[in-house]
Formats: C-alpha cells, structure tokens, sequence
C-alpha cells in the first residue's frame, strides 16, 4: 500500500513542480502550448499500449474492454460538463484568470483529470508488482501544462504563490490515495472486471485530452504542438518496447 502511495505521489509531483516552474518564471502560452502536445502524446500512447491493448488481451471475446471504454468516456464528458457549469470549464485554459470563487469545481475538475490516471498506476502495481514506466513518464509529463496553466490563471487572479503551491499539493495527495485505492479496491476483481477498469479509465483520459488538452495545445502551440505530441507518442512508444525487451 505503501509503495503504491510513493508511485502515486511520484507520478503526480509533477503538478507541484509545474505550480513552482510557472509562480517562478512566465513561459509564454506558445511554450505551454508545446509542452501540452507533447504530453498528449505520452498519453495517447499509454492509452493505447498499456490500457487498452491489455484490457482487450484481458477480456478478450466478452466485451468488457469496448463496454468499459464507452462507460468511462460518457462518465468523464457528463461528470466535466456538470462541474464546468459551476465554473471551471476553463481550467486547462492558458492565461484564464481563476478567481477564489471558483476554487471548489475547478479542484474537483482537476482531481476529475487525474483520478483515472493515478487508479490505473496502482492497478498496475496489482497486477505485474511494479508500476508501468511509459504510464508512469505519461502522467507525469501530462500534468506538468495543467499546473502551468493553471497556476498562470491563479497568478493572474491573484492569488498568492503559497496558496497556489499548498493546493497543488492538496491536488497531488489527493491523485496518491487514488493510486492507493487502484491497488486496493481492485485486488478482488476477475480479469473481465480488471479489463473495464482499464478501458474505463482508458475512455475518460481520451476524453480529457479531445475536449481540452490537444485543443489548449494546438490554439496556443500551433502546428508545433502536432510536432511535440507525435514526439511525445514516439518517445512513450520506445519506452514501452524497452520495458517489454527485459
């Protein structure tokens, strides 16, 4: 359970070293944009090699994983749609400024993004006894624009540095026990079930990255946010062959 804390809060570091990089310094929205892409990119390929190629190999011939990707999609797009209605439907946008009234959606909307990604670290652990590296370099990679992003907006809105870091920490826990109830609550479950898990978390991450990630990357990054997020698959990919050549 331990272990599966330490990899959680690992993976999700990164959105207090994205709150310090942007309250220290002001990258231009063309950087974030860029960085965004490529994080897609990791993403994309850890959806497709580590979630959904395994929920398939799992539940093979019942239609769990194809149930669970179209379950996970639709949760994802409902349960964003009602928290963006108190908000927080900008939360990924560079440069919107967030205001203190709206602090509560747009935790829970960023807690939405990294429940699915941090669940499925410690559903890993279960399963093969240590954690995925491309999933684990993919979640990392991808949240470090959301911080930046976010905290530019909260800067911009005026709150103060220590505020914006305590809540990324907040934010960064909060992922770490998702990764501990992955590997917890999952213990039990058939390989029919494990599959839709996968496939479920696998439908809400392409979700988050159609509606918001890709579109933030490509606005604010141009056509070198396409040249990033084939970079950022490309480099996932060869991590996942390295993984499987030992």
């Amino acid at each position: 359970m331990i272990q599966a804390f330490l990899w959680g809060l690992l993976a999700n570091s990164s959105l207090i070293i994205g709150g310090i990089i942007a309250v220290r310094f002001s990258l231009s929205h063309r950087t974030i944009g860029i960085v965004m892409g490529f994080g897609a990119g990791t993403l994309i390929s850890a959806i497709s090699y580590e979630l959904i190629y395994e929920a398939v190999t799992m539940g093979k011939g019942t239609g769990f994983p194809a149930f669970g990707l179209f379950v996970g999609a639709a949760t994802f797009f409902f349960a964003d749609k009602i928290i963006g209605n108190f908000g927080a439907s900008n939360r990924n946008k560079v440069g919107a400024a967030k205001s203190a009234s709206i602090v509560i959606p747009m935790v829970l909307a960023i807690i939405l993004d990294g429940i699915p990604e941090s669940i499925v670290i410690g559903l890993g652990l279960f399963e093969g006894g240590k954690v995925s590296l491309a999933m684990l370099v993919a979640v990392f990679i991808s949240n470090l624009p959301e911080a930046i992003a976010g905290s530019t907006g909260m800067k911009e809105g005026g709150w103060s540095k220590k505020k914006i870091l305590l809540l990324w920490l907040f934010i960064s826990l909060f992922c770490a026990f998702a990764t501990v109830a992955g590997f917890e609550l999952f213990s039990g479950a058939s390989k029919e079930w494990l599959s839709f898990i996968q496939a479920f978390a696998g439908g809400a991450i392409l979700m988050m990255l159609a509606n918001s990630m890709i579109p933030e990357a490509y606005e604010h990054g141009g056509k070198l946010a396409g040249v990033f997020t084939v970079l950022g698959f490309f480099i996932s990919v060869s991590i996942v062959v390295f993984e499987n050549m030992h």
